[in-house]
C-alpha cells in the first residue's frame, strides 16, 4: 500500500478510537513533545541529547559544558509547540502574523550568527526575531555552489503567494492534508522568510496543518536526516512527489503510536528504554547525593507501578510476536518472598505486596514466558522458555 494510502487508513483507525482520555491524549503529546523538541533542534545542530533535553524540559536541570543557546533554542522550540497545541483546539488561521508570532515564541531574542554575503564571502549576521530577513540568506551547498532562497525584497510578496495558496487548497473539499501540509513545508523553505529558525519554522507549521485535521506531529529523526535532506534537494530538482511520501511515511509512525496509546498499550519505541537509562544517568551525575532507600510496602508499589509494570508491558509485546509459530503459550509473574514462590497474575501481584506484611521478604521478581509445541511439522520439541528476574 502506497504510503498517503497507508496513513488515511491508519488515521480511520484512529478516529474510530476516539474520544481519547485527558490522561491517554497528555501523555502520547508528551512523547510526541520530547521527541519534537530534541529531533527537530537536532537537525540544525543542536548540542544536546535527548536525555539532555528531557532533563531539560522536565526537571529544569542544564547540560554542563553545552552553550546557553542551546538550551534557549530547546525550551523556545517547546513554548512553539505547547502554543500550537492550544491553537489546534478551536478554528485559528493560519495567517503572516501567526507565522511571524510563532517565530518569535521560537527565538524569543536576537543574537548573531555566522553568514555568507551574496559573493560567498563569510560574515555575521544579526538575528531579529519575529521579522522578515532583511538580507540575503543563501546558503554553500557540497559541492561549493550558491543555493539562492527569496532574496528579502521578495519575500513578503512571496509568503502572501503562500498563504493564498494554502488558502485555496485547504478549502477545496476533497483537500489531502498530508500532501498539503508536506507542500506547504517545502515551498516555506524554498522562500526562507527569516534570518535563522526556518528548519524549525518549516516543521511546526507544517504539523500545524496536520494536528488542525486531526493527524498527530510528524517526528523527523536526526538519524535520518539524510534522508530528509535528500528528499528536500529532489524537490529542489523540481520532483516533490518522494518528498511528500517521505512525509507520509514519517507520519505513519506516529499514527501507530498515537493508535498504540488509543488502544491502552505501550507507545515507548525499542531505543526509550535506552533513553530512560540516560535520563537517569544524568540525573545521578547532577547529584552528588547518595540515596539509601528502605525497602517500604509504598517504595514497593511505586516500584511495581511504575517500573515493573512497564516492563512487563514491553516483555509481553516482545514475546507475542513468536506466538503465531506455537500451539501454546504462557505468561506468568512469580514473586519470590524468602523461599516462596508462587505464580500469580499481573495484576494479583499489586495485591499481594499491599497485604505482605514484611516488605523486606521480597528479594526476587521474576517474569516469564513459556512457548510449547511449535506449530510446523518436525518441530514439536523446538519448545522455548524467556525469563527476566529483577
Amino acid at each position: 500500500m502506497p504510503p498517503i494510502e497507508e496513513a488515511l487508513a491508519l488515521k480511520e483507525e484512529l478516529d474510530a478510537l476516539r474520544p481519547l482520555t485527558k490522561e491517554q491524549e497528555y501523555t502520547i503529546m508528551q512523547k510526541f513533545r520530547f521527541d519534537w523538541n530534541y529531533h527537530s533542534n537536532s537537525l540544525e545542530g543542536n548540542s544536546l541529547t535527548y536525555d539532555e533535553t528531557k532533563a531539560l524540559l522536565l526537571h529544569g536541570i542544564t547540560a554542563q559544558g553545552k552553550p546557553l543557546k542551546d538550551h534557549v533554542e530547546i525550551t523556545g522550540h517547546d513554548e512553539a509547540i505547547k502554543w500550537i497545541e492550544d491553537l489546534v483546539k478551536g478554528d485559528y488561521p493560519l495567517t503572516e502574523n501567526f507565522i511571524r508570532e510563532l517565530h518569535t515564541l521560537l527565538l524569543k531574542s536576537p543574537y548573531e550568527v555566522k553568514a555568507i554575503t551574496p559573493d560567498g564571502r563569510p560574515t555575521t549576521r544579526r538575528i531579529a526575531v519575529g521579522q522578515y530577513k532583511t538580507a540575503p540568506n543563501h546558503v554553500k551547498t557540497k559541492t561549493g555552489e550558491i543555493f539562492r532562497f527569496a532574496t528579502p525584497e521578495e519575500t513578503p510578496a512571496k509568503m502572501h503567494d503562500l498563504l493564498t495558496w494554502y488558502n485555496a487548497k485547504s478549502s477545496e473539499p476533497r483537500t489531502n492534508p498530508i500532501i498539503i501540509a508536506s507542500e506547504f513545508h517545502y515551498r516555506f523553505i524554498r522562500i526562507h522568510p527569516f534570518d535563522d529558525g526556518n528548519g524549525r519554522t518549516a516543521r511546526i507549521l507544517m504539523n500545524f496543518i496536520l494536528m488542525k485535521y486531526g493527524y498527530p506531529p510528524v517526528i523527523i529523526r536526526t538519524e535520518d536526516k539524510e534522508n530528509y535532506f535528500f528528499a528536500l534537494q529532489q524537490a529542489d530538482a523540481g520532483i516533490i512527489e518522494p518528498f511528500i511520501t517521505y512525509i507520509a511515511q514519517n507520519l505513519i509512525r506516529s499514527l501507530q503510536i498515537m493508535i498504540s496509546g488509543a488502544k491502552g498499550q505501550s507507545i515507548n519505541e525499542p531505543d526509550d528504554i535506552d533513553k530512560e537509562i540516560a535520563l537517569l544517568e544524568h540525573r545521578l551525575k547532577s547529584s552528588n547525593k547518595i540515596l539509601k532507600l528502605r525497602k517500604t510496602k509504598e517504595i514497593l508499589l511505586d516500584v511495581y507501578d511504575n517500573s515493573v509494570a512497564k516492563l512487563w508491558n514491553a516483555f509481553l509485546i516482545a514475546n507475542r510476536k513468536f506466538d503465531r509459530f506455537y500451539i501454546n503459550t504462557k505468561a506468568a509473574l512469580k514473586l519470590g518472598v524468602y523461599r516462596f514462590e508462587s505464580h500469580v497474575a499481573f495484576s494479583d501481584g499489586r495485591k499481594i505486596l499491599e497485604d505482605y506484611d514484611d516488605q523486606t521478604a521480597f528479594d526476587k521478581i521474576y517474569m516469564e514466558y513459556l512457548f510449547e509445541r511449535f506449530n510446523r511439522d518436525n518441530f514439536r520439541n523446538f519448545d522455548y522458555y524467556n525469563n527476566i528476574s529483577l
